[in-house]
């Protein structure tokens, strides 16, 4: 069997899992693009949930959607207060399509009523074509199964076969199925040793066991469905490699054993076989679950939490123009504001009987300045990447040929993202812009084509000709982020001065000068051992600081993409 009919054999398991305790699970984050792998899912999750209330939501939805409101059409012509229900009233399976795009706010609602236990459910569907376009972690938390179905391919996706009879009598059964005390302690052990701090994941490891069992006709949880629970629920959630108790010293090797002892651990290991699996073996089945590059995700994570001034798509704006719709707000009519009517509407319809009987006049409605809601939009602002790259030394052609190599990788992506990209060079006795904030790749090439190198190292140059350049691109609306790419070694100071002692002063000023105007920054140490001052630098400037010595234009675009989170 290939590694796509495994992973869709456990789709499969995962749907009629879920259709048996939707509430219990919490629901199903699917990590899948559109297409026809995708579209099998959601036919298998309509046919497994028949019966039960499916309901679609946006991730733009409103509060008013949510939990019901004001049916204004209802209410005007009825001459009272009619509200109509919302998506969260009532037990129900939610659909959400595009769920990377859900804003903090609606997610820490839904996760809310998730956990209110009221019989609702949420099937995310993720739609991210990047790492860190994803589900915000409080909503990820609450759903019990992780699918991510990007390598799946068509071919080794065939229709989902689910058995809706074995679905019903498995409901029958699921509430005697019982968890024995030694389940409990090996999933929370293996929660810990996978680094899953929350413990929502262990209790929704033991539902879906249960779940498991009685799929398979069992009234007690046993090792396949541990084994599967770990490899739906805990394993996707992993943090970091566990690391075996049990395994034996390097140098040490076992004795050959006697044929009797041999005939007699078999007859042991065949009793136990019978018996629940212990840590270990759950252990090995996370590890074969964990994605090939867990470690690069984790440096990347680290790396972008340790800056959080950094912003992917730019700094948000509120205006009443242009951008993403947002909630209206009450406010005055006047200047460049703009009304939003049916929110008007809306939020004097309650107060219409009142207004009539007292005004005398029943013929019109009774507008009055604080029922009047002004629209808002939220657009973000363009991103400049400045690059401040140390053109110093014998490494000067080394560092530079890496930084042209990175810049034109971010700016090949850049159009998607409204991204522009800069570089600063310094060395000798100053530091020069040889690349204002541009979306130009061909004009990028023509200006990196020859850059100099070679002399002294004026650090705190770079870092204020750096930060000047960013005011400028903040003056533009502008959201500016510099990527430092040096190896520490300053020696000249800002009046162009071979003075080591004022040009370490210097630098340190010019970085807290940085850190006190909220820019978000990253320091790459390229020196072939890491530097002290490096890192003492990248605190005074609040970012996170990168060891790369031998790092390509690959990698250094990787860094400075995961680090400023330019997602």
């Amino acid at each position: 069997m290939t590694d796509g009919e495994e992973r869709w054999q456990r789709v499969n398991l995962a749907l009629a899992c879920f259709a048996l305790d939707p509430s219990a699970l919490g629901g199903i984050w699917l990590r899948a693009r559109v297409g026809p792998v995708r579209d099998r899912v959601q036919k298998g999750l309509e046919t497994a949930l028949q019966g039960l209330s499916l309901r679609r939501l946006h991730p733009g939805i409103g509060d008013d959607a949510l939990f019901g409101g004001i049916d204004l059409a209802a209410t005007l012509a009825e001459g009272h207060v009619v509200r109509t229900r919302g998506i969260l009233d009532g037990r129900a399976i939610l659909l959400m399509p595009m769920a990377e795009r859900i804003k903090p706010g609606l997610a820490a609602r839904l996760a809310t009523a998730i956990d209110a236990r009221k019989g609702l459910s949420l099937i995310a569907f993720d739609e991210g074509a990047e790492p860190e376009e994803t589900l915000p972690p409080a909503l990820a938390d609450r759903l019990a199964i992780h699918l991510d179905l990007a390598a799946q391919g068509l071919s080794d996706a065939p229709e989902l076969a689910l058995d809706l009879a074995a679905l019903a009598e498995a409901r029958l059964l699921l509430p005697r199925v019982t968890v024995p005390d030694s389940a409990i302690c090996e999933m929370a052990e293996v929660a810990a040793r996978l680094g899953i701090g929350s413990l929502r994941a262990p209790l929704q490891a033991l539902a879906l066991a249960r779940a498991s069992a009685a799929l398979m006709g069992e009234d007690r949880v046993e090792q396949a469905d541990l084994t599967l629970a770990v490899e739906l629920v805990l394993a996707p959630r992993a943090t970091q490699l566990p690391q075996s108790t049990q395994e034996p010293p390097p140098d040490t090797e076992p004795d050959p054993p006697n044929p009797e002892e041999a005939e007699t651990a078999d007859e042991v290991d065949d009793q136990n076989q019978t018996d629940l699996p212990p840590v270990e073996m759950l252990i090995e089945a996370a590890k074969a679950m964990l994605p090939p590059d867990l470690l690069a995700r984790l440096q990347a994570g680290r790396a972008a939490r340790q800056a959080p001034a950094a912003n992917g798509s730019g700094a948000a704006k509120k205006g009443n123009r242009r951008g993403r719709p947002l909630p209206s707000r009450p406010g005055r009519m006047g200047g460049d504001a703009r009304v939003d009517l049916v929110a008007t509407l809306r939020a004097a319809a309650p107060w219409q009987p009142m207004r009539r009987k007292a005004s005398g006049v029943h013929d019109r409605l009774h507008i009055q300045m604080s029922d009047i809601r002004l629209r808002q939009f939220e657009e973000t602002s363009d991103r400049a990447i400045i690059f401040v790259v140390d053109a110093s030394g014998s490494a000067a052609l080394a560092r530079l040929g890496e930084a042209k190599g990175a810049i034109e990788l971010l700016l090949g992506e850049a159009y998607a993202r409204r991204d522009h990209v800069a570089l600063v060079a310094f060395r000798g006795d100053g530091a020069e812009v040889l690349l204002p904030p541009t979306r130009s790749l061909v004009q990028t090439k023509r200006r990196l084509a020859q850059l100099p190198g070679g002399g002294g190292t004026p650090l705190a140059a770079g870092l204020k000709a750096a930060l000047e350049l960013a005011l400028l691109a903040q003056g533009k609306g502008m959201t500016a982020s510099l990527a430092l790419l040096t190896d520490g070694r300053a020696n000249v100071d800002l009046a162009g001065i071979a003075n080591r002692a004022q040009a370490g002063t210097d630098a340190t000023a010019m970085a807290k000068a940085i850190r006190a105007r909220a820019i978000p920054a990253l320091v790459i140490d390229t020196g072939l051992r890491p530097t002290p001052g490096l890192a003492t630098l990248a605190g005074d400037l609040g970012a996170p600081y990168l060891a790369l010595p031998r790092a390509d234009a690959r990698a250094l675009s990787a860094a400075v993409d995961a680090s400023l989170n330019l997602a």
